[in-house]
């Protein structure tokens, strides 16, 4: 992913408002990100921290989406997998993240959700090298397949919102 300014972060919104999208706290480490090793921008709002954002790379420019998470929570008595990096490994919390459909179908308060983590580690968690074994002799290869079904499942949860 290339580095994005804030002004292309505020203007990439499909699901919020304008205001909304002004109002949103940036991430502080926005000027220090490995934009190298990111295929997203993801964080939550340090000042609602209920509320998430997905900033994703595509041919035509980045898209964000504006996503809630449940009160309360992830549920502690079971474990749950990340729908976007799908890292087995992973003791981070997964949430289901809503997002409000794009559009008029968003206004009519149309949503879709999926699972996803809780702090958005998913660049981090897809790009981890597997131990060498009879299964997986190449970890490298493994971690290319990991981040190519990532993008793909990140780019249909996108279009899940896109679509009205």
């Amino acid at each position: 992913m290339q580095a994005i300014t804030p002004q292309q972060i505020r203007s990439s919104f499909i699901n919020a408002t304008r205001s909304e999208a002004t109002k949103l706290t940036l991430p502080r480490s926005l000027d220090s990100q490995d934009w190298d090793n990111l295929d997203f921008l993801g964080w939550r709002d340090e000042k609602m921290p209920l509320r998430g954002y997905l900033v994703v790379p595509g041919p035509k420019g980045v898209t964000g989406i504006m996503l809630r998470a449940p009160e309360g929570g992830a549920k502690k008595n079971r474990s749950v997998l990340c729908e976007l990096c799908r890292d087995v490994f992973s003791k981070e919390d997964v949430l289901l993240w809503v997002a409000k459909r794009a559009g008029q179908s968003g206004r009519d308060g149309n949503t879709v959700g999926t699972l996803i983590c809780a702090d958005f580690l998913c660049c981090e968690n897809v790009r981890k090298e597997p131990p060498a074994n009879e299964i997986n002799p190449d970890p490298a290869a493994v971690v290319l397949r990991q981040i190519e079904g990532f993008q793909n499942r990140t780019g249909h949860f996108l279009n899940r919102v896109q679509q009205g």
